[in-house]
């Protein structure tokens, strides 16, 4: 039976409801991840629990240790990852607190670690990232989503931005000229790293803003916060469908 990882972003920094049975501590080749893995079960699946910005919240977007909270996932028996991430709204269907199942995505961002396979190679080596996102757990996503009665998009352009500062109205502009349709600052080398692991990976994205000029007001946290507050539940209920299928 598959064990899945779970990578919880803002507003999922733990995951209700799990049984853990194991918190571990692991150091990389990479470093120290962004928090302990925990090891447990959820849904009557065992499964893995990493919360990417820490907990509590304090790892921003543009510092998170990608390589080591990848490599840790796999070295602790991680076969499939499901990432959750909060993004912006680009797209008009993209409203707060819309779910949405990216299929490709746009990399935005510069000076990351991004990738295993560098420094003293044997051989160089390419992986295949043409279709960034595991076909069947995505539709496996969408199928807890429809499950669950939430508005959601099945297909959509996930843009990385740098962080961790929100854009502004010019970049949101031309992301939605380059085919963005959310906007978010971890999409990316998460999604490349667990490609190069061989990991199937795929992304849940709740929308809690529109993106810059996309509304009439200024962004708050305030807002953002009560659309994780309301969209969480939601999400921890699609995961759950996802494992429990």
């Amino acid at each position: 039976m598959t064990v899945y990882a779970i990578i919880g972003g803002t507003g999922l920094t733990q995951l209700d409801g799990l049984t853990i049975t194991a918190a571990l501590n692991r150091e990389t080749p990479y470093g120290v991840p962004s928090a302990p893995l925990l090891r447990g079960e959820y849904a009557g699946r065992d499964v893995l629990f990493l919360a990417r910005h820490g907990h509590p919240h304090r790892v921003p977007p543009h510092q998170v240790n990608y390589r080591a909270n990848l490599w840790a996932l796999k070295e602790a028996g991680a076969q499939a990852i499901i990432a959750v991430n909060a993004v912006g709204g680009i797209h008009m269907a993209m409203g707060t607190g819309h779910f949405c199942v990216p299929h490709q995505l746009i990399d935005y961002t510069a000076g990351r670690e991004h990738t295993f396979f560098e420094g003293e190679l044997q051989h160089v080596t390419h992986i295949d990232f043409s279709h960034p996102y595991d076909a069947e757990l995505r539709e496996k996503l969408c199928s807890g989503l429809l499950a669950e009665g939430c508005a959601f998009s099945s297909h959509g352009v996930y843009g990385c931005t740098q962080g961790p500062r929100l854009e502004t109205v010019a970049e949101i502009a031309r992301m939605e000229r380059d085919g963005c349709d959310i906007v978010g600052m971890t999409g990316m080398p998460e999604a490349a790293l667990a490609r190069e692991l061989a990991l199937p990976y795929a992304c849940l994205s709740l929308v809690v803003n529109p993106a810059a000029g996309k509304s009439a007001g200024v962004i708050t946290m305030a807002q953002i916060e009560r659309a994780l507050e309301e969209g969480m539940g939601k999400a921890k209920a699609v995961l759950a469908r996802v494992l429990a299928a």
